[in-house]
This record gives structure tokens, C-alpha cells and sequence, in this order.
């Protein structure tokens, strides 16, 4: 088992022998690859008029890729380790050249989008976003081909507080609910009893309170863990360091908020105004992770959260100034996985079943070998 600094970033497995073990060895698709693919883009459509009209968003378009020198990329962590892919356009004969980067998500970019769409207290914006995160371990869950329902949504000060945060998740948890309900009706045969529905409600606990019940687990266990007992969940306060000297997993400092004290529990102060969604996938027997979502930093916090990183250099760019000067507003985001909902929602067992992107060989020889379909 990995020890809890090994655990804190760097999602998937981390071999391709321990993940031969764990991919099911008895695994027929419920869908063929035509009832797949249709079934897929019914999902899509639901999910985007249901998750716009709960949370009232618009669908707007999303960069592939932003320069470098704007500070809008998302950096995953905040220890460095998922560096974007990054190239110079040659462009004028290199005389007004740009040196860009692809997203690895359009967290920054879109807090920038609501104020450049002149978007109001309640309205937001939607994303039908792509990216590349070249530095995840390829398993059956992660790929470095992302795409996202980015969403963000502008606040008040006063809604920045847990029982919004908590609110907001309720209604992302229904549209996700209801679109599995949605997807059984267009193809019944996904309605199985070998792999259990959504339960109807989350249970929402904070990170420091899942450390309290598994003390010596590191994080991924810790989910797998709690995901035994209540198969839906959502994790409060990720970032913030927890009485055990390790967050409970690597955030980076400038986009969540993870540093505001929320409420006291016994003798320990909670901490964050982020969280996940994880679930228990019957198919894959695994934690399985559907958005990452939060009330975003606001000047204090931003500076507060540069400062336990070091990392306050990054006042000087744009987006950050934005923040600082109070120039962008006050906003909620996150980003839902969508190849990783429709994996859950269809059953299926493999993130390749439902996207079509790159892995190695050593993996498609064993998903063959195991009869789960990878699209090529």
C-alpha cells in the first residue's frame, strides 16, 4: 500500500501488474459499440440541458489553448508535478511569435469568461471542454486525453459558505441521478441488478472527519474505504493540511478555495469550501471520481493560499491580479468528467470503451484479453 506522501498526487494505479489484477475478469459490455456511441451522445445532451437549466448556465466555447504567460492554465497541484504541453507558434517569421500551452482544464480561463460575458449574480457558464494532462499514469479511469462539463457560476460574498457549496452539489447530484434514470429508459438492458443504480441522495462528509475514521489509511484508501459504506459521496476541504500533516490531496492554491475555516468540530476547525464527488463503481469494484468542484478563492484566500504554498510570485499575473483587485467576480466552478460518467452511467469498464484517445500496448493487449473493448 502507498504511504500518505506517495498517495497525495498522481491519480491511477501505478503499474500495469497490480492493474491486470483489479480490471474485471469476467466482463461483458452491455452495450455494443453502436448502442454505445448513441447512447453516449443521448447522455451528453441530457446532461448539458439538465446541469444549464438547474444551475442556471449558458453553453459557451472553451480554449484548447491559452499563452503561456497568462497564468490560465491549470496547474492540477500545486507541487508541479503535471506540467502542460507547451509549444512556440512561429508566427510573422518569429516576429510576433506566442508560446502556448494546451489546458489541462479551463478552471481560470473561465472566472475571466463570466466577467467577459457580462454574466450576473446567479448566471453562468458551461463548457464542453477538452485538454491534455500528459503526466497521469494510463489506467482504466485515466487518460491523458480530459474532457469536462467546465461550468462557473457567479456568487455574492455572503453565499460563500458550506450550505451553498452543499446546495449547488445537490443540484449537480440530481442531474446525474436523473440522467442515469434517463439512459435506462432509452436502453433498459443497462438496468441490472449486478450493478446497483445511484442512490438518490449524497452524504456529505468533511476530509478531516474521513481521517478521523481511517486514521492509518492513505487517501485512495480512505475513499475506497468510506465508499464500502455510503456508495455516494461528496468530500469537503480538500487542500487544506489535515491534523495528520498531509492534505487529504494535492490542490492547487489558486483557483479553490481550501483555506477558509468553516465550521468546528469537537476540537478541530474544518477548513474548505471545495470538494469531490466520488462514487463506488459496481463494475470496475473501484472509487470512482465524477467532479471536482468549489467556491473559488477570493483576494484573502488567494493570498493566504499563495503564502502556504510559496508560491506568491504568481500575484504578478493577470488572472491573479484580477482576483487581488477584485476585478473578476466572485464565483462557484468545477469540472464533471464526462467520459468518466458516461463509463459509470453505461457500465462500462474501461474510460477507452467510451473515448477514443491513446494507450499503450501493454493495456490494449490486456483489455483484449479480458474482452473489454477499447475504441482505436
Amino acid at each position: 500500500m502507498l504511504d500518505k506522501k506517495t498517495d497525495l498526487a498522481g491519480p491511477g494505479i501505478g503499474n500495469y501488474e497490480d492493474l491486470e489484477k483489479i480490471l474485471p475478469h469476467n466482463y461483458r459490455s452491455l452495450l455494443n459499440a453502436k448502442e454505445t456511441q448513441k447512447a453516449l451522445f443521448d447522455l451528453k445532451g441530457y446532461i448539458e440541458e439538465h446541469l444549464c437549466k438547474e444551475l442556471n448556465l449558458m453553453m459557451v466555447q472553451v480554449p484548447l489553448i491559452v499563452d503561456a504567460e497568462s497564468g490560465v492554465n491549470d496547474l492540477l497541484d500545486r507541487d508541479g508535478s503535471r506540467t502542460p504541453v507547451q509549444f512556440h507558434i512561429n508566427n510573422d517569421f518569429n516576429k510576433h511569435p506566442i508560446d502556448a500551452q494546451v489546458v489541462q482544464a479551463a478552471t481560470k480561463w473561465k472566472r475571466i469568461a463570466l466577467k467577459e460575458f457580462n454574466m450576473k449574480v446567479g448566471e453562468g457558464i458551461c463548457t464542453d471542454m477538452r485538454a491534455v494532462r500528459k503526466d497521469y499514469f494510463l489506467d482504466h479511469d485515466h487518460s491523458a486525453y480530459v474532457d469536462q462539463w467546465d461550468w462557473e457560476r457567479v456568487i455574492t460574498d455572503k453565499q460563500r459558505n458550506l450550505k451553498f457549496l452543499k446546495e449547488i452539489v445537490g443540484k449537480i447530484w440530481k442531474v446525474l441521478v436523473g440522467a442515469e434514470h434517463f439512459i435506462q429508459r432509452k436502453y433498459p438492458k443497462l438496468k441490472s441488478k449486478e450493478y446497483p443504480n445511484l442512490p438518490e441522495e449524497l452524504t456529505f462528509f468533511h476530509a478531516e472527519e474521513i481521517l478521523d475514521m481511517y486514521p492509518d489509511l492513505p487517501r485512495k484508501a480512505r475513499e475506497t474505504a468510506i465508499l464500502q459504506q455510503y456508495p455516494a459521496i461528496f468530500i469537503v476541504g480538500i487542500g487544506w493540511v489535515l491534523k495528520d500533516g498531509y492534505p487529504h490531496e494535492m490542490r492547487a492554491a489558486d483557483y479553490d478555495d481550501w483555506v477558509t475555516e468553516t465550521k468546528k468540530v469537537g476540537e478541530t476547525m474544518m477548513h474548505g469550501l471545495n470538494g469531490d464527488i466520488l462514487v463506488w463503481n459496481p463494475v470496475t469494484q473501484r472509487r470512482h471520481e465524477l467532479t471536482s468542484m468549489g467556491i473559488r478563492v477570493n483576494a484573502d484566500s488567494l493570498v493566504k493560499q499563495l503564502e502556504l504554498t510559496h508560491q506568491t510570485d504568481f500575484l504578478k499575473q493577470p488572472y491573479h491580479e484580477g482576483i487581488v483587485t477584485n476585478e473578476l467576480p466572485l464565483s462557484i466552478g468545477g469540472g464533471i468528467g464526462q467520459s468518466r460518467t458516461y463509463m459509470l452511467l453505461l457500465k462500462k469498464a474501461h474510460l477507452g470503451e467510451v473515448s477514443v484517445t491513446v494507450w499503450p500496448k501493454v493495456l490494449k493487449d490486456m483489455c483484449n484479453t479480458l474482452h473489454i473493448p477499447i475504441l482505436n
